[in-house]
């Protein structure tokens, strides 16, 4: 039992299961009043159940620490404002939002349907945004705050699950974004690429060579949450077992200028691959890889 989180409201997003529930019952632990939300879907997003985030509050009261369930869906805005409301009503503030929250519908990009889109983008985009919108207001009031999204290695791409990978790399572009707008105001914004076993994690096709569990996950965000982690803004962090790392920050990598007037396709074609060129893809290298294990019938290793 810590104090990292002393005094602090907290609330987790999809914190009914796996790496969502371990971080609530860490920030309980480490002193926080807690809101639990979860919208108790599947995996897939189907059949909500608002028993799944009052059995978590439960287990946090029998440890003799204070929290409170929201059922409510995320990715609507009034879900995402219920949250905050919940928080300031019980408890008179709201010192860190962490968006847990998300649902996987596979499928190839040529095969994939609206229905299987757009469920995906509003559950971890918007379902961010909303949560970040409602608590953003308040903390820039505040002049404090943090604000922490989910997102994945796949926003480097993924073969099957393109609305995924879209969404987390969503995820990350309105962490920059609030760190760089609301850094004026005290508050900080970061995100976190978990590696951990959970029911999403399950389905992967392959061997997770580094892998930890939802509790290692869980130790990095209080640390994000905590007064230590203050001057930490516009981050991505992946932790993966005893692993922790620090994602770069985008910036051009090479450039050529065009030499009186503009351009045209054949100056293009000059200038460009000889003097700019491409920035290999690694997870190229890695489909290769997979597949070719597949095809010999092994579970590839990543």
């Amino acid at each position: 039992m810590g104090n990292f989180l002393a005094g602090k409201v907290i609330a987790v997003t999809g914190a009914g299961r796996g790496i969502g529930r371990a971080v609530a019952l860490a920030c309980a632990e480490q002193g926080a009043r807690v809101i639990v939300n979860d919208y108790g879907v599947a995996i897939d997003g189907g059949g909500p159940s608002s028993e799944v985030a009052e059995a978590v509050v439960k287990e946090i009261e029998a440890a003799g620490k204070t929290a409170s369930a929201v059922a409510d869906d995320v990715s609507t805005m009034a879900g995402g404002q219920r949250i905050v409301d919940t928080a300031l009503a019980q408890y008179g503030r709201i010192d860190g939002v962490v968006c847990v929250a998300g649902i996987l519908r596979e499928r190839m990009l040529f095969n994939m349907s609206e229905e299987e889109w757009d469920p995906v983008i509003a559950t971890h985009l918007k379902g961010t945004f909303t949560v970040f919108r409602a608590a953003s207001a308040v903390m820039r009031r505040q002049g404090s705050g943090t604000l922490l999204g989910f997102t994945s290695g796949n926003h480097q791409g993924s073969v099957s699950q393109a609305n995924y990978a879209s969404a987390k790399g969503g995820v990350i572009s309105l962490v920059r974004s609030a760190a760089l707008g609301l850094h004026k105001y005290g508050v900080t914004a970061n995100a976190v690429a978990p590696v951990a076993r959970t029911r999403m994690s399950a389905n992967v096709p392959m061997e997770l060579t580094e892998i930890g569990e939802p509790e290692d996950v869980a130790a990095l965000v209080v640390y994000l949450l905590s007064d230590r982690a203050r001057e930490i803004t516009g981050q991505v962090y992946t932790v993966a077992g005893p692993k922790i790392a620090v994602w770069a920050q985008p910036r051009e990598l090479r450039s050529v200028h065009a030499d009186g007037g503009g351009w045209t396709p054949e100056r293009v074609a000059e200038a460009l691959p000889g003097s700019v060129g491409a920035d290999p893809m690694p997870m190229l290298a890695r489909v290769a890889e997979m597949a070719a294990a597949a095809d010999a019938g092994a579970r590839p290793n990543v």
